[in-house]
């Protein structure tokens, strides 16, 4: 760190125009990162999925998202009188996207598709599969909907749980605005920590950051598919790691500087200490994303790939572009110097006291508190959310409710499409519309020898409910028929999603915990502080779970606070991702913290000093790097969608339980009883990991009656006195 300060302050000019040169670039290619991005969610090598690409190469159409167009005629008319101008209705949508594949009561003339008055009807309408994020085949099919049936004296509507989820805004959520808003909390909590316009460097920082990683997306997406999930993870959670980062290593400029070191010695000083924290945490983030590289989903592997550039380029720029600017411009914009580094913060300081003193009580009640929000944890119900909890109001939910009242399910939204050879089609619908919770079964589409057989459940098969039904339903088929039966749809996928990835996953999790352990090792320099580091990382990713299911899927604060009813379930690829985001992020704070009462203990060999000191120094800089980041995930969570909502508000809650009830009080207090023990490595282990080894000494004095304290100044003057 040393070596590469000096380096890296030597020629700040040309890294500077380096980084000037990729951030001008980053803002050329964030224009066309959106446009480029995919909605593609599939399984290869799953049963659904293959089901699914076999609808899709035979027919064009996907059942990635089913819209419903339904029409009603007047008063005093039906259906069944009205049936050729309905017919010519449906038959404009048709017209107005050739590519669909529509199903309603004029290609089936099932009776299914007729409301229990008699006045509405509606079709179900499957177009290609979306390439990416923004309007659908829905911008063609309402305007065609709406004139048609207007022209014959009809209501209309569409909905599908798409526009439904989406609260009805086709266009798609702004990154740019939720980018800004989360950029201006995180501009006055930099202003409350450094007092002086230095507030306004990590910003620079973080737009560095986040354009250079939208450069390499770019790139990413010209031989793989990307999420468009991954433009928001960079955007928002790009701004609060690079902040963050920043955060410390200014942080710990403005001591050295306090402490009467010139400004290149600073820097280097900062480097050796502050940088070498970051570099650990940027890896134990990307580290942590190997769950979702891993993972046999090509979207999940996406966002894994695209998280992992996140710190990692935060870490590049953090540790070339930020020192190069600290020892040429640095001096000059920290005016004015109204906050003073040279002593430990006062409050934190007397906190850590409180908690050395009262260390059982701490980590007692730390415990409870953990217990109390990881119990619902055990409710969790993984699926995708409710109908009820997506869209309240708007055209969609108006013409959902339009079937509601003529006594059709809302399972219509989330039909089981079954593919079987055409010979077996009506055997295969008639044993389907005999299961239990299916409200009717049509043979939908047929093309040469193959069939499509649209099972209409009661309720939305989007939970594990739901895959009961889809399960029944492929048991009842196969054994009324003899050709090969393939399943897809929302149940479907549900189900491929437990087998791709939570049937493998614990050994996924038990992989990243040994690397990250090894890695922690070597940046602690102790066998137990990693440990309890990875433990209490677990233990903090259940609370956050529990966090969810209680206000998301229970909806105790969901309807208050989004207007969103239960969800009922967790969409099923949120949990890999909450997990690899959080655990990776969590551990930053433990990182940080730790490493400063580490090098606290090697310069005093007392353990409750290093607690003290450690939480004076950096209590404020955890909390407000927590509070960057829940700045930015609360911008996440303004974006429409119940998805993006719940992921933004996990990672948000997580970060503070994470920040105050496990790093301001669970951690001081369990280094404090572990005392000594805290800070032992073998030399046997030392040796393989390539780093001194750290003997296990006696307790200092100091250390057998009451706890002590570091004074803050000097490091090399430091003087201790007993605590109280």
């Amino acid at each position: 760190m040393e070596r590469l300060a000096r380096l890296v302050m030597h020629h700040r000019r040309i890294i500077s125009a380096f980084w000037l040169v990729l951030f001008v670039a980053g803002v050329a290619s964030a224009s066309q990162l959106s446009g480029r991005l995919t909605l593609d969610f599939s399984l290869p090598g799953q049963p659904g999925d293959t089901a699914e690409q076999q609808l899709i190469e035979t027919y064009g159409a996907s059942s990635f998202d089913t819209y419903v167009a339904v029409v009603t005629v007047p008063d005093g008319q039906t259906v069944a009188s009205e049936q050729d101008k309905v017919t010519q209705v449906f038959g404009a949508v048709k017209k107005a996207v050739p590519s669909a594949r529509v199903v309603d009561l004029a290609t089936t003339g099932d009776q299914g598709f007729v409301s229990d008055d008699g006045r509405t009807t509606y079709a179900l309408i499957q177009g290609p599969l979306p390439e990416s994020f923004g309007p659908g085949i829905e911008v063609q099919i309402e305007p065609a909907l709406a004139k048609a049936a207007t022209t014959q004296g009809f209501g209309s509507g569409l909905t599908s749980y798409g526009l439904l989820s989406a609260g009805g805004d086709t266009d798609g959520p702004s990154v740019l605005a939720e980018t800004l808003l989360g950029a201006a909390g995180a501009l006055l909590v930099l202003i409350f920590v450094f007092a002086s316009f230095l507030a306004l460097l990590p910003l620079l920082i973080a737009a560095v950051s986040i354009l250079t990683t939208f450069i390499l997306v770019l790139g990413l997406t010209t031989f793989s598919d990307v999420s468009f999930v991954v433009q928001f993870l960079i955007s928002l959670i790009g701004l609060g790691v690079a902040i963050d980062y920043s955060l410390l290593l200014v942080s710990r400029w403005r001591e050295e500087r306090a402490h009467g070191r010139d400004n290149e010695e600073a820097v280097v000083v900062a480097m050796k200490t502050a940088g070498n924290a970051v570099l650990a945490s940027g890896v134990t983030v990307a580290i942590s994303l190997v769950a979702l590289i891993v993972v046999p989903v090509p979207f999940l592997r996406s966002m894994g790939i695209g998280g992992m550039l996140i710190p990692l380029v935060s870490v590049a720029v953090v540790l070339t572009l930020l020192p190069a600017l600290l020892s040429s411009v640095g001096p000059r914009i920290d005016y004015p110097r109204i906050r003073k580094e040279a002593t430990a913060s006062r409050g934190w300081s007397a906190w850590a006291r409180a908690i050395v003193r009262h260390r059982f009580v701490a980590a007692g009640v730390a415990l409870v508190a953990l217990a109390l929000l990881i119990i619902p944890v055990f409710s969790l119900k993984i699926g995708q959310s409710g109908i009820d909890s997506l869209a309240r109001s708007g055209s969609s939910f108006d013409t959902l409710d339009t079937l509601r009242e003529g006594g059709i399910g809302t399972g219509v939204l989330t039909p089981v499409e079954v593919l079987v050879p055409a010979s077996q089609a009506d055997a295969a619908a008639a044993a389907a519309e005999g299961v239990d919770g299916v409200q009717t079964a049509v043979v939908g589409s047929i093309e040469g020898d193959q069939a499509v057989v649209d099972v209409l459940p009661v309720a939305e098969t989007v939970d594990s409910s739901g895959t009961v039904v889809v399960d029944a339903i492929r048991t009842a088929v196969e054994r009324s028929t003899d050709g090969p039966v393939g399943i897809t749809g929302a149940g479907a996928t549900v189900e491929d999603y437990f087998t791709a990835v939570y049937d493998k996953f614990p050994y996924v999790l038990a992989l990243i915990a040994i690397i990250t352990f090894v890695l922690l090792v070597r940046t602690f320099r102790s066998l137990l502080l990693p440990i309890k580091a990875v433990l209490l990382n677990l233990v903090s990713m259940a609370a956050v779970f529990g966090s969810v299911v209680f206000f998301w899927q229970l909806g105790h604060g969901s309807d208050v606070i989004f207007s969103v009813s239960p969800t009922g379930a967790i969409t099923f690829w949120l949990p890999v991702v909450i997990f690899a985001f959080l655990f990776g992020l969590s551990m930053d704070y433990e990182v940080f913290i730790l490493a400063r009462m580490r090098e606290e203990y090697d310069a005093t060999g007392d353990t409750s000093a290093a607690v003290i000191t450690g939480m004076g120094r950096t209590g404020r800089l955890v909390t407000s790097a927590a509070l960057i980041l829940f700045f930015a995930f609360a911008a996440l969570a303004s974006a429409p969608g119940t998805d993006i909502k719940v992921l933004g508000t996990a990672l948000g809650v997580g970060i503070l339980i994470d920040a105050t009830v496990v790093r301001a009080l669970l951690v001081p207090a369990l280094v404090s009883l572990f005392g000594r023990w805290n800070w032992w490595l073998p030399a046997g282990i030392a040796r393989v990991l390539r780093v001194p080894p750290s003997p296990l000494a006696r307790p200092a004095l100091a250390t057998i009656g009451e706890p002590t304290v570091v004074e803050a100044g000097d490091p090399d003057r430091r003087e201790k006195r007993p605590v109280g």
